[in-house]
């Protein structure tokens, strides 16, 4: 298994649906909506999991159980991210090693957030479906031995 470029496209993948997926969806005017499903975090949705599709294939996971790999540890890196992402900000804010313990219980509430299972949804369906699409032709039986090309009972010369 390839599961060290597992995690380098997946870390890659985060970064391009946090930094570029984002900017682009923030072009969308919101119009006003409010709640949770507006046309910005829809669309987001939908590209995210385009972009997840697009990694997929380049990770080239063959076979459901090879994308739904690919995208549980895309979704861990994720997550790992996060939380080293959280940790390094509030040193960097404060300065100290120790404002970091009054930060971590905030980390799992973030964790049970209905957000975390988008994240999961958009990494993880997408790729169990590219790795099922690219592995089809994996299914074919093989075909019967050739029979050889030297005459019975023989060297051929």
């Amino acid at each position: 298994m390839k599961i060290e470029r597992a995690i380098l496209i997946g870390f890659i993948g985060n970064y391009i649906v946090n930094t570029v997926v984002a900017a682009l969806v923030s072009l969308i005017p919101s119009g006003g909506a409010t709640g949770l499903l507006t046309p910005q975090y829809i669309t987001f949705v939908i590209v995210s999991a385009i972009v997840v599709a697009i990694l997929t294939w380049w990770y080239g996971a063959h076979g459901w159980k090879g994308g739904l790999v690919f995208g549980i540890i895309a979704f861990v890196v994720a997550i790992v991210t996060a939380f080293v992402t959280g940790i390094a900000g509030v040193v960097a804010q404060t300065g100290s090693f120790s404002s970091v313990a009054g930060v971590l219980p905030n980390f799992w509430p973030f964790l049970w957030n209905w957000s975390t299972l988008v994240l999961l949804g958009y990494w993880v369906i997408p790729a169990a479906l590219v790795g099922w699409w690219m592995g089809r032709g994996m299914m074919r039986k093989p075909m019967a031995p050739m029979a050889s090309a030297a005459p019975m009972g023989g060297t051929g010369m």
